[in-house]
């Protein structure tokens, strides 16, 4: 771990040469990581990331999953929710994403479910915490950024459920507001910054189900000297805003009144930058390891229209593992 400082001018550095690392950042910035290829091993770090990974050689377990989940009542939800609500009346925000831990039970360990998940993006950190996400955070390549928000989730197995996610009009306010905010956040570090394509529909499989979400993805031109500015340039666009709200510095502060625990890595961030492309993703999906009991992290956008029963849902709808 190093400091804010120790870990921008690391990553500007080893941009600048051209030499490959990976980043791990949490939500806070408090505890950032970043590793040369050759350290990894050393912090027992497990990745993969869109093709870039250190496994050596397929492990995988027969067992069949057994997994339960024990979310917070819907009681204490609510309390959470209403602050939420009350803030969002009084303008401070109009967009937050509320989450919770959930106590869950499985017989797989932290690395059966690194191996067993599928994903773009998986980590494994020691005992620690295992993410499987399905969501970048920025990619880099030839001189563009490029960032792709997800907001929006439905059961596929609900009839007609990508029209009805399409049509849904709290969902469609919501995606825009991020799509707006990501598109606000690029523009500080790039130019020319376009939405590429909008709306677009996305299939991941669960242990429980097959969910529908989704995305877009937005561009941006960097300069020529990009690479010796990468830590500034991630820096600068964190928080993440599909995991965070808007406007971003108030919708945070009021993240950490509503929630009353520490996220810690969670929603914060990871990737790999291999001389020349950088791939990142944002860290949901997460499993954690505190003193031996294991929480997955889960939540959704709050605004005005927001249901709590709908969003309380969508908060265990989202405690799943993404099994191949």
């Amino acid at each position: 771990m190093r400091s804010t400082n120790d870990a921008k001018s690391r990553m500007n550095d080893w941009g600048k040469r051209r030499q490959p690392f990976i980043f791990i950042l949490d939500f806070d910035l408090q505890k950032p990581i970043v590793l040369g290829l050759e350290e990894v091993a050393e912090h027992r770090i497990v990745y993969d990331i869109l093709g870039f990974s250190n496994v050596q050689s397929a492990s995988s377990t027969s067992k069949e999953l057994q997994f339960s989940k024990f979310p917070i009542s819907f009681e204490l939800y609510c309390k959470r929710f209403e602050l939420v609500q009350h803030h969002i009346a009084c303008g401070n925000t109009f967009l937050l994403n509320l989450t919770a831990p959930t106590r869950i039970e499985t017989n797989y360990s932290l690395s059966d479910l690194f191996f067993g998940s599928t994903a773009k993006f998986k980590l494994l950190y020691d005992n620690f915490f295992v993410v499987f996400s399905p969501e970048i955070f920025i990619r880099i390549e030839d001189y563009t950024i490029s960032s792709y928000p997800m907001k929006g989730t439905i059961d596929a197995s609900i009839p007609n459920a990508e029209g009805q996610l399409l049509s849904d009009e709290k969902e469609s306010a919501e995606h825009a507001t991020i799509v707006d905010l990501i598109r606000n956040d690029l523009s500080m570090v790039a130019s020319n910054v376009r939405v590429e394509r909008y709306r677009f529909v996305d299939r991941i499989r669960t242990n429980e189900k097959e969910l529908i979400q989704i995305s877009s993805k937005i561009n941006g031109c960097l300069d020529q000297d990009y690479r010796g500015h990468l830590g500034d340039i991630l820096y600068k666009l964190l928080p993440a805003g599909s995991i965070s709200g808007a406007p971003k510095k108030k919708t945070v502060e009021i993240i950490k009144e509503a929630e009353l625990y520490s996220r810690g890595y969670y929603t914060g961030v990871f990737g790999y930058f291999d001389g020349n492309r950088l791939e990142s993703g944002v860290m949901i999906r997460f499993i954690e390891n505190i003193d031996g009991t294991l929480y997955y992290k889960s939540g959704g956008g709050i605004t005005a229209s927001s249901n709590a029963e709908s969003e309380y849902q969508e908060l265990v709808n989202k405690v799943y593992v993404p099994l191949s």
